[in-house]
Parts: C-alpha cells; sequence; structure tokens
C-alpha cells in the first residue's frame, strides 16, 4: 500500500494544467486555486535602493524612469487581473504569458523582439518530487520574475543588494539574472547530498541484513532522483542558450559567470545520474541477495530430504513385518539385536550421504 501513496502524492504535487486542444495559441488560463498575486520591487543605482510592495501597477512606471536597474518579483499565479496588467504595461508576448501560468513548462529561453523569455525550475525544499517553475523576463533595464507560490532561495541574493556585496549594485539586470539562476541551481546540491546519504545508508542496511521495506525505500529513492532529473538536465541547454553571443541584453560578464553556472549544472546531472545507477544496482544486489537466500534455504532443505530418503526406505523395509513362517521372510525380525543393527544402518547410511556431498562440494 505504501508504494501506491508515494505514486499519489506525487501525483498531487505535479499538476498539468494544459490548454484545451485546439484552443487559439497565447491564452492565458490561469488556475483558480493558484495563490494570490502579489508584486515586490528591488530598483537599485549603485548604493540607492527602494524595496516595496506594489499596489498599482502603474507605479512601476515611475520607477523605470527613476532607477536603472528593476527587478519586478510577482509571487503567485492567481490574479488574472495583476497578471494581464503587468504583461500590458510591460509589453510581455502571449505566448509566453500563456507559459507563465501553465507551470509545466521544461527549462528553456525564448528570444522575443524586447525581451528574453526564461523558464526555470527551483527545487521546494528538500522534497526532490516537487519542483516550482521559475519564470523570467529579461529587457533593458529591467528583469521580471514570477514564482508561483511564496518561498525560494533568493533571500542572500536581496541581502546582497539591500548590503551593496559584491557586484550585484554595480552591475546591469543581467548579472541579477545570473545571480538568481546560480542560487536555483545551487539549491539542489542540499538535496542531492541528503539522497546521496539516504542511498549510502540503504545500501549498508542492504549488505548487513534484508528487509522487505527496502525494496520500498530504493524505489521511493529511485523516484526522487528521477523528479530531480527531469528539473535539472533541462538546465544544461538553457544555460547554453544565455551564454550565445548573439543574445541581446545579456552582457559579457553575465555571460563569463553563467559558465560557472554551467559547470554546477553538469555537476549536479552528474550525481544524479550516478546514484540512479547506483540504486539500480541497489535493487538488482537486493532481488540477488533475496534470491541466493531463498536457494540457501532451499540447498539445506534438499539435502536434509535428500538424506532421509534411504532411511525412509530401511524404516519401511524393517517395518513390514512379515511372519518367519516362509525361509524368504526378513531373517533380521527375529534378531536379538535386528533393531540396533537397523539404527546403526541408517546412521552408516546418512554419514555416507553426508561424506559424498562433502566431496562433491555440495554442502
Amino acid at each position: 500500500m505504501k508504494p501506491k501513496r508515494i505514486l499519489k502524492r506525487r501525483r498531487s504535487q505535479n499538476p498539468r494544467r494544459r490548454s484545451i486542444p485546439g484552443s487559439a495559441p497565447g491564452l492565458m488560463n490561469v488556475d483558480p486555486s493558484a495563490n494570490p498575486t502579489t508584486i515586490r520591487v528591488m530598483a537599485f543605482n549603485g548604493a540607492e535602493l527602494l524595496e516595496k510592495e506594489i499596489i498599482d501597477i502603474d507605479e512601476i512606471r515611475a520607477i523605470r524612469v527613476a532607477f536603472r536597474n528593476v527587478w519586478i518579483d510577482v509571487t503567485g499565479l492567481g490574479s488574472e487581473d495583476k497578471l494581464r496588467g503587468i504583461a500590458q504595461l510591460l509589453q510581455l508576448h502571449p505566448l509566453a504569458m500563456e507559459d507563465v501560468v501553465n507551470v509545466h513548462q521544461r527549462s528553456k529561453v525564448d528570444e522575443f523582439p524586447d525581451s528574453i523569455f526564461v523558464v526555470a525550475r527551483m527545487i521546494d525544499g528538500d522534497d526532490a518530487l516537487q519542483s516550482e517553475q521559475l519564470s523570467f523576463f529579461l529587457m533593458h533595464q529591467v528583469l521580471l520574475s514570477f514564482q508561483e507560490r511564496p518561498g525560494d532561495c533568493w533571500d542572500p541574493v536581496r541581502q546582497r543588494i539591500r548590503t551593496h556585496r559584491g557586484k550585484l549594485s554595480d552591475s546591469g539586470v543581467d548579472y541579477l539574472l545570473y545571480a538568481l539562476l546560480d542560487a536555483v541551481i545551487d539549491s539542489y546540491f542540499p538535496v542531492m547530498e541528503k539522497l546521496a546519504e539516504q542511498v549510502d545508508t540503504v545500501e549498508a542496511e542492504i549488505v548487513e541484513n534484508l528487509d522487505p521495506d527496502q525494496m520500498r525505500r530504493i524505489h521511493h529513492l529511485r523516484g526522487q532522483l528521477l523528479s530531480m532529473r527531469r528539473s535539472i538536465r533541462p538546465h544544461r541547454e538553457m544555460i547554453n542558450e544565455l551564454v550565445r553571443d548573439t543574445l541581446p541584453h545579456m552582457g559579457p560578464e553575465a555571460r563569463v559567470h553563467l559558465r560557472d553556472c554551467y559547470d554546477h549544472v553538469v555537476q549536479v546531472v552528474d550525481a544524479v545520474d550516478t546514484y540512479r545507477e547506483l540504486t539500480s544496482d541497489m535493487r538488482d544486489f537486493y532481488l540477488s541477495s533475496v534470491s541466493n537466500s531463498m536457494n540457501e534455504v532451499m540447498k539445506v532443505l534438499t539435502i536434509i530430504s535428500t538424506i532421509f530418503m534411504p532411511l525412509s526406505f530401511v524404516a519401511g523395509l524393517y517395518g513390514m513385518n512379515f511372519s518367519d513362517q516362509s525361509p524368504w521372510n526378513m531373517p533380521e525380525l527375529g534378531w536379538y539385536y535386528g533393531y540396533p543393527f537397523a539404527l546403526g544402518l541408517m546412521f552408516v547410511v546418512a554419514c555416507g550421504l553426508l561424506v559424498f556431498f562433502r566431496k562433491k562440494r555440495w554442502i
């Protein structure tokens, strides 16, 4: 029953909302159960910083004029009026907005006349079965990000902007996009390390003692690694697209740092593939160990049965109790030592079979 609950949980955490087949492209099909939309802005010019929650979308116009770098962080995709207002204000392409609200997209990069549309997937806490779609629009002096729900891994980036540490305050929004993507990729490492510890623990337990619960745990770990692989693997192509020289709005410094981000993606992908292969080996080892254990049990039972077969024959032979009326009947029935003779014969036969099995190396 437990594996069924795990499968049900995995399906519930990965909803698939898609447009009706045959629908016109660019329809923004907002999920009514999604989190309400909140808009926060971080705008900065070097040491000058503005951080606030936006209630009226028209406030963004004045902020764009006053600040060189503007990060608009939209959390929650449940308020259609706010999403349409942002799309209209920043002139976002309808196809891109359709991908923003339909959160089953894989990581990718799409180029539009006035912006670059980037999709990434962020692991949700320590649960590798659940990931969240992140959507970015990189424009001239503006970075727009969309999240499905509150909670992310970007607090260190926000703190660097507030304290003016590093290059974020003095660089453009393209470098900010790199910093956010780098934080997303780095958030996979703690989850990967936790899964690696669980894999090592299960492997050690299988070597020490077999337990039927271990197969369920192996299956659960394989499911987590598979979900993580689906989330992280497309990031390689996405970052490769971002480092192209022909892509607008991406400066050379951001491209250099994105190459380091690409290396991190490769490390996570390699680790996931390695541990998926290890879980496959663990599953095969578990099944072979169970089979070998069963074979050992059957071997012992077969040896015992083989030894008792001639003993049963001797006992049955002397248990026929024929009378001594005929000279062809068994003379041992009237012997004084007939019973010890029969027991001794059984003992000799059993010992002889054990010696024979030992010489053949069957035991």
